[in-house]
């Protein structure tokens, strides 16, 4: 802005004004990016919509089960269970829920346990039996399968419901083989590119206009022309924007405001980890929280690897949660002293109170995220609905089967697909138009510099992937 320039002068003040030559950094590096440059990976795309493939479980297990056997008292040798599960289909802009095929077949043998009991009582043990006779459901109908029990079975509450899991197999002497056959359940997801732009313009006249005090961006752009200055904050503005709509995006709901503009959006990374991972509400606050997500990552990929990029509250917390463990806190002892620091532990120097990373059941390294703390973006934050304290996000690569490519490929577990082809690359695109500048393309007297992107990120495996929110 013209505005911007120091242009003031009294010709009757017989002094110069006493100004500091270089314009003070008070904010330090005030750029937030650098989280995907971390953890992801640039790469190619010629589509408007991104699909891959995920592995579906190798075993199946039915939770939502229900008998005709109602009685509590007599021991029953056969009996009929229905199954209702469901699963999310997850696919772009979809809610809508789909019966899981029946994946029981006649000749196994199945395991069953309450899952969870009516009431509140209920001593039924788990039962073991085979399969005789399955109904399969439909996307109308839910799914039997009709069960002989190796040793009597009671319900022991009526109400009851139970998960059902197949461990094996059994058939008679001279019989014919396993009846049907188990597909491969993979999930698909896809995601769709956004283009991003962004403009910088400057009259002629003012670049022409040399200020008094020296200019600097974070990126080691200096000089006494303002306007080097403002070409430069908002080419670091776009480059934060590439990485916190890839962080933010959602998908336009149908029906919503965007949708009906024309606007479909897409899954930045808290959607799709909202969506398809896992949520922690809170801080890590002692080490029955770090137990209880160990055991969730058990449950998934069991990646043996983790980040955790976290706000200064979150950091914090853990650093507090693993120096309760190493003698800190203990009155009156010399364990006030903690074990760990810099220079020997020599309490007369200078004492290390964080914790760069820490092992319980997997490695875990911890970093601060920006970010998250930032004033003018996610950090400060005042109620707990809108803050994300974290993410871990799980390390090195997976594969996954390209539709594009037609065939399985090794990929980062969050990388960014941007639009390219031979004739072009629409992953950071710049140009300058306008008569001034160096630019000769236009009639007008000013010089305009245009930045554009056509990007979206891919999360794959989100159910390794774990969110710290509120």
């Amino acid at each position: 802005m013209s505005t911007n320039y120091i242009t003031s002068f009294d010709f009757l003040n017989q002094y110069l004004p006493d100004t500091y030559e270089k314009e003070f950094e008070r904010y330090g590096n005030r750029s937030i990016s650098s989280f995907l440059r971390m953890v992801g990976a640039e790469m190619p795309s010629i589509s408007d919509k991104i699909i891959w493939a995920e592995q579906g479980r190798l075993h199946i297990k039915y939770t939502n089960c229900t008998t005709t056997v109602q009685s509590p008292v007599a021991p029953v040798n056969t009996a009929t269970f229905t199954i209702t599960d469901t699963y999310l289909l997850p696919q772009f802009g979809s809610t809508a829920q789909s019966v899981k095929p029946l994946a029981i077949r006649v000749g196994q043998t199945v395991a069953i346990a309450p899952t969870a009991i009516a009431g509140g009582t209920g001593t039924t043990p788990m039962a073991k039996g085979i399969v005789t006779a399955v109904t399969a459901g439909t996307s109308s109908t839910t799914g039997t399968i009709d069960v002989a029990f190796y040793s009597p079975f009671t319900n022991s509450n009526v109400g009851n419901t139970f998960t059902i899991f197949i461990y094996g197999s059994e058939f008679k002497k001279g019989t014919v083989g396993m009846d049907g056959q188990i597909e491969p359940q993979d999930f698909i997801f896809e995601n769709k590119p956004i283009i991003l732009k962004d403009k910088y313009a400057v009259s002629g006249s003012d670049m022409a206009q040399i200020g008094w005090v020296e200019v600097t961006t974070e990126n080691g752009a200096t000089g006494y022309l303002w306007y080097l200055k403002a070409e430069h904050e908002t080419r670091l503005r776009f480059d934060d924007y590439l990485e916190t709509s890839m962080l933010e995006a959602v998908p336009a709901a149908s029906g919503s405001g965007a949708a009906t503009a024309g606007f479909l959006g897409s899954r930045g990374v808290f959607n799709q980890v909202e969506t398809y991972g896992n949520i922690f509400n809170g801080n890590i606050a002692n080490m029955t929280d770090i137990d209880n997500i160990v055991k969730r990552l058990d449950t998934q990929g069991a990646i043996e690897e983790n980040v955790l990029f976290l706000n200064r509250e979150a950091s914090l917390s853990i650093d507090d949660t693993l120096a309760s463990f190493n003698g800190l806190g203990v009155s009156g002892s010399a364990a006030n002293f903690a074990s760990f620091g810099l220079f020997d532990n020599n309490r007369d120097m200078a004492l290390n109170l964080g914790f760069s990373g820490f092992r319980r059941g997997y490695d875990f390294y911890k970093s601060d995220w920006k970010y998250l703390n930032d004033p003018t973006m996610r950090g400060q934050l005042a109620l707990p609905a809108s803050k994300v304290n974290g993410l871990l996000v799980p390390a090195g690569s997976t594969s996954v089967y390209d539709q594009i490519m037609g065939k399985n490929a090794k990929r980062p577990f969050l990388h960014v697909r941007y639009r390219a082809s031979e004739s072009e690359d629409r992953r950071y695109k710049t140009w300058i138009t306008g008569s001034a500048g160096g630019a000769s393309n236009s009639s007008l007297d000013a010089m305009e510099v245009h930045f554009l992107s056509e990007r979206c990120i891919c999360v794959l495996g989100a159910n390794n992937f774990v969110l710290f929110q509120g």
